[in-house]
């Protein structure tokens, strides 16, 4: 009973986090549900075994990021312009024009951020996550000036898919 309270607190937790990196690896919605399912299954079979040589949020970014590259090679797939439907959250004080042009904004990122080497978009995807680079050397494997580079790197790549200038 007790790995169930945890396999719950986790998913509560980390659980919108878990739903973004997804997308950041799926523009497909069902495929994206489908990834967002494997990352939990995933969890749900790792967390018994967790020893706690790591933080909890560095264990189930290791694990989802892991099982994300296992879906995006099982299918072989090349990266696609697809624009994704950008999850919104409704802000009653906000004009239905604001919260479109927001929308449109946010899958104009997404679909850049999908379009970057997976080096880049796993680097970046945890940024964004707000995870320290010690925590996304510790989830990628590498170490922490290998993260500021990567990092450079994707935001540069990042700012060209988008047309923006430095």
């Amino acid at each position: 009973m007790g790995e169930d309270q945890d396999f719950e607190r986790v998913l509560a937790e980390f659980g919108p986090a878990l739903r973004r990196l997804a997308g950041s690896y799926e523009p497909d919605a069902g495929r994206r549900d489908d990834l967002a399912q494997e990352i939990a299954i995933a969890l749900w079979r790792a967390l018994p075994r967790f020893r706690g040589d790591c933080s909890m949020r560095t264990f189930v970014y290791r694990i989802a990021h892991n099982r994300a590259l296992t879906h995006v090679w099982r299918r072989g797939r090349t990266v696609t312009t697809a624009v994704a439907e950008a999850e919104q959250v409704v802000d009653p004080a906000e004009s239905a024009e604001s919260r479109v042009a927001r929308g449109q904004r946010r899958a104009r990122l997404d679909v850049a951020i999908r379009t970057l080497p997976i080096v880049h978009r796993q680097v970046l995807t945890l940024a964004l996550e707000d995870l320290s680079h010690a925590e996304i050397g510790s989830v990628l494997g590498i170490r922490e000036n290998a993260v500021a580079v990567r990092l450079t790197r994707a935001r540069q790549a990042l700012r060209e898919a988008l047309g923006v200038s430095s």
